[in-house]
């Protein structure tokens, strides 16, 4: 069978630099003193809807409550002066490079009014020092450009963890946040046991990776296209895997992975166990290749 997916004509990525700073001359920042990967093409972008600065007193910006994870960030967001907003609005096919250049652009920002980066879309703060790597000219996935949500089903019942035990429970939820701005759906994996967070994690970022690498080249392919079909079974190798997870056993056999369209959320599609699988959502998690549900 197969699964068909909207594809939108552009997407936006924001990112808010949080600051006591009063930020003037933002010019002057953006893209003078950005990382050498990416100052040429926000250059060339900069005062269109590519890559936008806007400068906020904190009690009047659009972003002062955002869906963030921890608390320390909430309160440093709410407690900053200002809010430095770095966003751009870019077809699909532009994308990384113009979530890349934005983000590039933050990172200057921050580094001028010594802020904090927070990207609403994962939900979280980016590391950032004047010490730490810029932005890198390639894209990777696993740079921050993922977020989780986690959520335990209160109808479920947890059992007391054992290692040794086999009633393991089936509450856990874990959705993605980040790849829309690529224009590609959230994915999301229910029905595993709490004690397999981790797992579930390593395991969804892993399909997240292939299924980005596919969209993108697709994409390239097919400018404009308003929708994507794909297959609904993806087979996950060892060096897939080994981009998040280190090195799994060679000898280890293809992962399967069946995706399907979530009833509850069309913009996000669902993964599992495939087709014909004998055991549980669990049993299928501990047969990744190199990763221990745990």
């Amino acid at each position: 069978m197969k699964i068909t997916y909207p594809v939108p004509a552009e997407t936006t990525t924001v990112f808010v630099v949080v600051t006591d700073r009063t930020p003037t001359e933002l010019s002057s920042i953006v893209p003078w003193r950005m990382g050498r990967p990416h100052r040429r093409a926000a250059m060339e972008v900069l005062g269109t809807p590519r890559l936008e600065l806007e400068a906020f007193r904190a009690a009047q910006s659009p972003w002062r409550r955002m869906d963030l994870d921890g608390d320390d960030i909430r309160k440093q967001v709410r407690r900053a002066r200002h809010h430095i907003v770095v966003s751009s609005t870019a077809s699909v096919t532009a994308q990384p490079e113009a979530a890349q250049v934005a983000r590039a652009a933050a990172r200057g920002v921050a580094e001028a009014y010594h802020g904090m980066i927070v990207d609403p879309l994962t939900g979280t703060a980016l590391a950032h020092c004047p010490e730490c790597p810029g932005e890198r000219q390639e894209f990777r996935l696993g740079d921050d450009w993922l977020g989780w949500t986690s959520e335990v089903d209160e109808t479920g019942s947890c059992p007391p963890w054992e290692p040794a035990a086999s009633g393991l429970c089936s509450c856990l939820r874990v959705k993605s946040r980040g790849l829309r701005r690529f224009g590609l759906p959230e994915i999301m994996l229910d029905g595993a046991a709490c004690a397999h967070s981790l797992c579930t994690v390593d395991i969804l970022r892993t399909v997240a990776d292939r299924l980005l690498l596919g969209h993108l080249d697709w994409i390239t392919g097919h400018p404009g296209a308003p929708c994507r079909t794909i297959g609904e079974h993806l087979r996950i190798g060892q060096a897939d895997f080994a981009v998040f997870s280190g090195s799994p056993d060679l000898d280890d056999e293809p992962f399967r992975v069946r995706l399907t369209r979530n009833a509850a959320d069309r913009s996000c599609l669902r993964i599992g166990p495939p087709d014909g699988f004998d055991g549980t959502v669990n049993d299928w998690l501990c047969r990744a290749p190199g990763l221990l549900a745990a």
